[in-house]
């Protein structure tokens, strides 16, 4: 046993001096093939040296100094180049710089490069970016140090990708003017700049960064800091941008962290999230940067909420209209100078909101927006937010009085006014559509579908189209913001809508059924609803070729005593015809002048006339009706509505019918008041010709006598 381990381990030790005496035959063989190869290469190096020399003494004198004077000029600037203080190319680094940004750029202290290695840097020392002679004087940018590596072989590729960059306390002042110019654009000015693109950097650190934002134009005010490490700690993320300040007058802050900036790939996207909160605004993003350092290629889920969308302004630069609160939501992509906003879901006051938008900034940075957005369910009362109404002008109930006079109550045409500085900023094309409409009592909308473009300052909204359970109204509108005083022109249609889907029941009953007709021409000049109003100039006519009425509230239009108002408590539903109803108004400096009313019954013919003013919102009619026939007791009284827009008074001047019973007292008659003439039929066919003529659409079609049941409408 013994000799069987002795020999087995003498047959082991044989072996492993047989591995190293491979090895070592193996490595004397490598060097032996180096020594050869360094031998014929000093050979060739040797020959092509003599022919060198040989060839240049066969040349003239003068060239062969020639020839030797750039050869050590070539040698002294390799020995220059790999000298790290290059402080002598200060100036001409700046130079380069300040062409290539438009602004005046400087260094102030040590430049140091080391050129001839696989990985070049640089370090340089007091960087200085200046401001445009516009802005405030006050650098775009300092930084104390600025060391960058850069790979070599990637840059014989017209490449540039940086191992390291690294920042040490920067400082970023970032201004925009009134008028929207950027300190931060450094384009020629001709052409707004493009987004910025980094190349790829794999070590990115900033260390104790500073950042102030003033816009003017935004009315923004911000300061933060930031900073980028190669790892996250327990008390701070890996990258960080943080910072508090102001937006139009409210409270503004900015949270934006993210992963380390180590170990960056172009083909892997960078992820981030961001926080900003503006007063009662918040918008949160969990984005992500697609190709890393290339700023115009981000893509994230984006939520936003606010008491009104028009405040985005402030944020985005957007025109956007004035809202109930609102929370939205949606996926954001940034393609360079084109954002595409798709998926749009959420809510605007009691309305669903759907649909896509696109923004597009190639115009010389100027933004064009279009959108396709729609609702399943518009809540009709969303729709006044728009034009800037608010609880406060919303139109009350009438009051019956004896003698109705204007008074002085609340508005009912908003004043808010619009922005025109916003107008003439964007472009756009929206089209928007609600395919049910939450609608207030006595305003059975059934559909909505509104177009608007804008276009250097004039918006232009067509169509309008509002679908009710039967008929439409249809139009245009234009905005004409680009001169100093904005013009406005509106074109509405009134057709075949049934009086009785806005009259409320009476009794269980329909008191008036027919169709209506109108149509409203108007321009004015102003900036908000109220303004444009109460200077407007047009022509307004409605109509109702034929219908029916309630007899009893025929009759009481004619102030008779006896029967009307016998029928009226009774609950007497007899009809009486409707022969016609025209009326019309020439509109001049916001004063609605009465043409002519009339109200043609069976039984009593009713005329009137009258004035609204826009101005102050006040009215004045009053309405005079004459029976057909012999009625037993008829006050000869008119009647007469006042008050304001947003609270009619209703009354009867009670002047004429003293005068009637003072008389009769006199005669001490106890005889009915037996009035001495009566109404004729009036020319129908010539006020719907007229009515016609001055753009009213006549309809002879005989009115549904029942009102078609509203569908349901959907959940949410």
């Amino acid at each position: 046993m013994r000799n069987g381990r002795l020999a087995h381990r003498q047959n082991d030790d044989h072996h492993a001096e047989t591995h190293h005496t491979g090895l070592a035959d193996a490595g004397h063989t490598a060097i032996d093939t180096a020594r050869e190869w360094l031998r014929k290469a000093g050979i060739l190096v040797a020959d092509a040296a003599r022919a060198f020399w040989r060839d240049l003494k066969s040349l003239p004198r003068l060239a062969q100094w020639a020839i030797i004077i750039a050869g050590v000029l070539i040698v002294a600037v390799f020995l220059f180049l790999a000298n790290p203080n290059w402080n002598w190319a200060r100036g001409i680094v700046s130079s380069l710089a300040s062409t290539k940004l438009n602004r005046p750029v400087a260094i102030d202290g040590n430049l140091r490069v080391h050129l001839f290695r696989w990985t070049p840097d640089a370090t340089i020392d007091g960087l200085r970016i200046g401001y445009p002679d516009w802005g405030p004087r006050q650098n775009v940018a300092t930084a104390k140090q600025v060391a960058v590596e850069a790979e070599f072989l990637p840059i014989l590729t017209g490449k540039i990708v940086l191992p390291r960059l690294r920042i040490d306390q920067p400082n970023v002042f970032l201004y925009q003017d009134a008028q929207g110019r950027a300190n931060w654009d450094f384009s020629n000015g001709k052409a707004k700049g493009e987004p910025t693109k980094l190349p790829l950097i794999k070590n990115f650190i900033i260390n104790d960064g500073k950042v102030e934002l003033t816009s003017v134009q935004r009315k923004i005010k911000f300061k933060g800091t930031v900073n980028a490490h190669e790892r996250a700690t327990a008390s701070r993320q890996a990258f960080g941008l943080t910072g508090d300040g102001s937006l139009n007058g409210k409270v503004f802050e900015l949270n934006a962290t993210g992963g380390p900036l180590l170990n960056i790939r172009t083909s892997q996207p960078y992820p981030f999230d961001m926080t900003v909160r503006a007063g009662a605004t918040k918008l949160t993003a969990n984005g992500r940067v697609i190709h890393p350092f290339d700023l115009g290629q981000l893509e994230g889920a984006v939520t936003v909420s606010g008491h009104n969308l028009a405040d985005l302004y402030y944020l985005t630069g957007l025109t956007l209209p004035n809202t109930p609160s609102y929370s939205v939501a949606a996926n954001v992509r940034r393609d360079d100078m084109v954002y595409r906003i798709n998926a749009i879901k959420g809510r605007i006051g009691g309305s669903d909101i759907n649909g896509v938008m696109t923004v597009d900034t190639r115009n010389n940075g100027r933004p064009y927006l279009t959108a396709d957005l729609n609702s399943r369910a518009l809540n009709f009362e969303d729709l006044g937010a728009v034009f800037g109404a608010t609880g406060a002008n919303a139109p009350q109930g009438a009051e019956l009085s004896a003698a109705p006079r204007p008074t002085a109550g609340r508005r009912l045409l908003p004043d808010a006014p619009l922005d025109v500085a916003r107008i003439r900023g964007m472009d756009a094309k929206v089209r928007y559509r609600a395919l049910s409409v939450k609608a207030v009592p006595n305003m059975p909308l059934r559909e909505v579908s509104v177009g608007a473009t804008l276009d250097k300052g004039l918006l232009t909204v067509d169509p309008i189209d509002f679908a009710f359970p039967q008929g439409r109204l249809q139009g245009t509108a234009k905005i004409d913001a680009r001169n100093a005083t904005q013009t406005n022109d509106i074109d509405l249609k009134l057709t075949g809508v049934r009086v009785q889907d806005f009259v409320p029941q009476i009794g269980g009953g329909e008191p008036l059924e027919g169709i209506l007709n109108a149509r409203v021409v108007a321009k004015g000049a102003g900036n908000s609803v109220h303004k444009a109003a109460s200077t407007a100039n047009g022509e307004v006519t409605a109509v109702i070729p034929a219908g029916t009425i309630r007899q009893s509230l025929a009759e009481l239009m004619g102030v008779n005593a006896s029967k009307g108002l016998f029928m009226y408590l009774s609950k007497d539903k007899k009809e009486t015809d409707v022969r016609c109803a025209v009326a019309h108004f020439d509109v001049k400096n916001g004063v609605l002048q009465s043409r002519y009313i009339v109200f043609d019954t069976g039984v009593v013919l009713l005329t009137g006339k009258g004035t609204v003013n826009l101005n102050d919102e006040s009215m004045r009619f009053v309405f005079k009706g004459k029976p057909k026939k012999f009625r037993l007791i008829r006050i000869n009284a008119p009647i007469v509505i006042g008050g304001q827009l947003t609270q009619p008074k209703v009354g009867i001047d009670a002047g004429p019918a003293v005068v009637q019973g003072g008389l009769t007292l006199a005669l001490q008659s106890i005889v009915p008041l037996l009035p001495l003439d009566y109404a004729k039929d009036s020319n129908c066919g010539a006020l719907l010709a007229s009515a016609k003529a001055e753009g009213a659409s006549i309809s002879t079609r005989p009115p549904a006598r029942k009102a078609v049941a509203a569908p349901a409408q959907p959940k949410g």
